[in-house]
């Protein structure tokens, strides 16, 4: 196997560990809260310091930071590239802190304004909204950091510690909902754990745990590589400014992301009591698979395509999306058709909702389904892009992402409920991802269609200035020789053939019926046989897993 599919399997393995503690730290908070008021607001309060972390390091920072950090590594060597982190570092750390605190003194507007976070909650469950984000902010600021080693750790081609950090993070979550929240200790092995009773409050200081350990498993990878801090910003200096010129597109394009689950939330609000919690789920939910396969190879394949790219090793280039793009579209569409049909008995044993409730989360959770492999397409799509050091076409994707979602979401959300809402979702991201592709395919002739219309305009040869050139990638012919061209039509319809006999052998389980254990064994048996049944059918894509 190439050293680009062992890494990411070793990712998907603790990204599939993270996944199980974060499934049981979900099932754990909902058999302890259900679909209730105040978990709604916890959840609900998440959603600005999470937009601040992706803004500063984790997503936006993060992706414009890895290639140029590659490139500084692999051309300067390490004492140069620890120099730049240092930088960019204090920056995020600096930045981070300014915001937090204008987050946490205007709390409360932001959660009652109209187009606010929760504009629909009662007043009770608003203040306690404007609490729990209140205490969110530190985690946030230990993630400025965290989210920041993991770039550098990753760009030195090392992934063990920065994938073992989030299930780290999910274990400091555990301790909060198992130890800090209950007013009365669980029981487990015969040893009752110690409980302090601090209710919703509880999980959010297991999240600062949680923040606090992400962080700490980290430091020996930083040791390992000799990282030297250097004081200072480096406003000034060249790669500082390539870092912050990538940034700009990339943090427009990361405000968008997180704006997506305001809106959802905003819209979610307006709906029954558990619509917000149900929603959270039936995302976590789909997220499990798409991150053991798209988010596994996005992050083992970025610093790859950022060293082709700087290599101008243009068949490589092309070789390593098309064999990533055809195998997502082969195992997605599967995986998506058995979930949907097969899940409802694991939903029931493991939630505890009532039928109400599982039904409310299983059609929220289809909803997210039939956007798993668009999801998964645009882990690879805006990597490609960004390995490129452009930012700008990304940014326009996630625009008509938003675009979607509003309109469509607006129109949804009343007659099918939450539903409509995780459906408005996979519309909006697949569009994108189907853009982006597009857009691999045909960004040579684009950009110099675009140029040549801008020149008529303006009468200049070179119509964008530098600073939006830069942001755009490079502009020579070569670049657009590097793109690949992906033509998964083949491809989609032996996934189609997979997801329909699939998804009926998973639906012909549940005919078998029993009581709820034997109907979560059956359940559970029909997805694993129509996953092996459907494993012929799409054999030619997995077989390009082995050569990424």
């Amino acid at each position: 196997m190439s050293r680009l599919t062992k890494t990411s399997l070793l990712l998907a393995f603790f990204f599939a560990l993270d996944k199980i503690a974060a499934l049981l730290r979900q099932v754990i908070i909902a058999r302890q809260f259900g679909l209730s008021a105040e978990l709604d607001s916890f959840n609900v309060a998440n959603n600005l310091p999470d937009m601040l972390f992706a803004l500063i390091s984790g997503g936006a920072l993060a992706i414009a930071f890895i290639p140029v950090l590659s490139e500084v590594l692999s051309r300067q060597g390490r004492t140069a590239a620890w120099e730049l982190f240092s930088r960019i570092a204090n920056l995020a750390f600096l930045v981070t802190g300014l915001l937090a605190i204008v987050i946490a003194v205007l709390a409360d507007s932001l959660v009652r304004w109209e187009i606010g976070v929760a504009p629909g909650f009662g007043p009770e469950q608003q203040k306690l909204v404007v609490t729990l984000m209140r205490m969110n902010l530190i985690a946030t600021l230990i993630f400025s950091i965290s989210g920041l080693i993991m770039a550098g750790l990753q760009a030195n081609q090392h992934f063990l510690l920065p994938a073992m950090a989030p299930l780290l993070y999910n274990i400091g979550q555990i301790i909060g909902a198992l130890v800090l929240s209950p007013e009365k200790g669980y029981v487990l092995g015969g040893i009752t754990l110690p409980a302090f009773g601090l209710g919703v409050h509880g999980l959010v200081y297991g999240v600062i745990l949680g923040a606090v350990l992400h962080l700490g498993i980290q430091i020996p990878g930083l040791i390992k590589y000799q990282f030297r801090w250097a004081a200072g910003l480096g406003l000034r200096l060249p790669d500082v400014q390539k870092v912050i010129n990538l940034l700009g597109p990339r943090l427009i394009t990361m405000l968008f992301i997180q704006l997506i689950f305001i809106i959802r939330d905003n819209l979610a609000s307006r709906l029954q009591e558990g619509a917000v919690t149900a929603l959270t789920y039936g995302w976590m939910i789909q997220q499990l698979p798409e991150t053991l396969i798209g988010t596994a190879i996005g992050t083992a394949l970025l610093p790859t395509l950022a060293e082709q790219f700087a290599r101008g090793d243009r068949e490589a280039f092309q070789q390593t999306i098309h064999r990533a793009v055809n195998m997502i579209v082969g195992v997605t569409l599967p995986i998506a058709a058995i979930l949907s049909f097969g899940l409802r008995p694991a939903m029931e044993f493991a939630f505890g909702f009532d039928s109400q409730g599982t039904d409310l989360l299983l059609w929220v959770t289809r909803g997210y389904l039939a956007g798993l492999m668009g999801h998964s397409l645009l882990e690879i799509a805006s990597r490609s892009f960004y390995a490129q050091q452009d930012a700008l076409t990304p940014l326009v994707g996630v625009i008509i992402n938003v675009l979607i979602y509003v309109f469509l979401g607006s129109g949804l959300f009343r007659p099918l409920g939450a539903a409509g809402i995780s459906l408005t979702d996979a519309i909006a991201f697949t569009s994108q991802a189907i853009f982006l592709l597009l857009m691999l395919r045909w960004y040579p002739n684009a950009r110099a269609g675009i140029r040549r219309w801008l020149s008529g305009l303006t009468g200049r040869q070179n119509p964008l200035p530098r600073w939006l050139a830069r942001m755009a990638g490079r502009p020579d012919e070569a670049q657009g020789r590097m793109v690949a061209s992906v033509d998964p039509k083949k491809t989609l319809l032996r996934a189609c053939a997979a997801a329909l006999v699939g998804a009926l052998i998973s639906a012909c389980s549940l005919e078998l019926g029993g009581n709820e254990v034997s109907l979560l064994i059956v359940s559970l048996a029909g997805m694993g046989i129509g996953g092996a049944v459907c494993l012929p059918l799409i054999w030619s894509e997995l077989k390009h897993f082995r050569w990424l």
